[in-house]
């Protein structure tokens, strides 16, 4: 479980009693910890078992058990909410809550041994994204968010930079290969040339160093709703903007582009037209 995990469940259920927001956020911590205690068990596991997707990415058995356990707990103390998971897909739609579940965002990385990946949990009420949280037990930290009360590392309060110019920009842009097969690789090729410092750090932690000032831009070309709900809100709530490459504020998946708001139009200009 993540070291500083134990606390944010309990911290968050007693504010939960005062506020129902709160009481979700509470809940997805909850689940957030379960996640964290069966993904760090099996991470680096010599044996830990991994199958190849029809979509030919990676899955282990963590990212199936991770799923399989976030469901159980949200049948058991949410009964009438859906859930949508990478690994298990929808349950029938409703006009209600639904939760959204990466189990492990960055499985390339977590069957490599690479502590860069995190358990992305949503809470969906009528179609709004509400809460958000990212759990990275490897890295050692937590982020979330809930809708109008702001974004939080680790406890603290996050907010994108201030910075204005391209050139002085951080650019995070995951691998090359997707924006070559999306033919949008001489977009970003000119984005990264432009801007003071490219990067390619991927998932969900480059929407994350957004959130928290670290970068300016961050951008991926072929995504899902679960990749992209929970870091959709922490970036707004932190004061950035997301939307996906044509400028649609969604996390329905295709495409995603997150930066501090000052830099969002200049990387469209770049990213949308090539």
């Amino acid at each position: 479980m993540c070291a500083r995990a134990g606390g944010f469940a309990k911290r968050a259920a007693t504010r939960g009693r005062l506020r129902g927001v709160d009481a979700d956020l509470a809940f997805a911590l909850e689940l957030a910890d379960r996640a964290d205690a069966i993904t760090l068990a099996r991470f680096r596991a010599p044996d830990l078992r991994v199958e190849t997707k029809p979509d030919h990415t990676p899955v282990s058995e963590a990212d199936r058990a991770t799923e399989e356990a976030l469901r159980a707990a949200i049948a058991a103390a949410r009964p009438g909410d859906a859930v949508v998971g990478e690994e298990f897909g929808a349950d029938p739609a409703t006009a209600g809550d639904r939760w959204i579940l990466d189990p492990i965002d960055g499985t390339k990385s977590y069957v490599r041994g690479i502590p860069v990946w995190a358990t992305l949990i949503a809470l969906q009420r009528d179609g709004s994204t509400q809460v958000g949280v990212a759990s990275a037990p490897a890295l050692g930290h937590r982020w979330w968010a809930v809708r109008g009360e702001g974004a939080f590392a680790d406890r603290e309060p996050i907010h994108v930079s201030s910075i204005g110019r391209l050139e002085d920009a951080m650019v995070c842009f995951g691998g090359l290969k997707p924006w070559r097969a999306a033919g949008r690789l001489d977009g970003l090729l000119d984005l990264v040339g432009r801007a003071g410092r490219g990067r390619g750090y991927g998932d969900f932690w480059m929407h994350l160093l957004v959130a928290e000032g670290s970068a300016e831009i961050a951008t991926e070309p072929d995504v899902s709703l679960w990749d992209l709900a929970a870091v959709q809100l922490i970036v707004e709530e932190a004061g950035g903007r997301f939307t996906d490459l044509s400028g649609q504020a969604t996390p329905e998946g295709g495409s995603a582009l997150s930066t501090n708001g000052l830099l969002h139009d200049t990387a469209l200009k770049y990213l949308s037209s090539r």
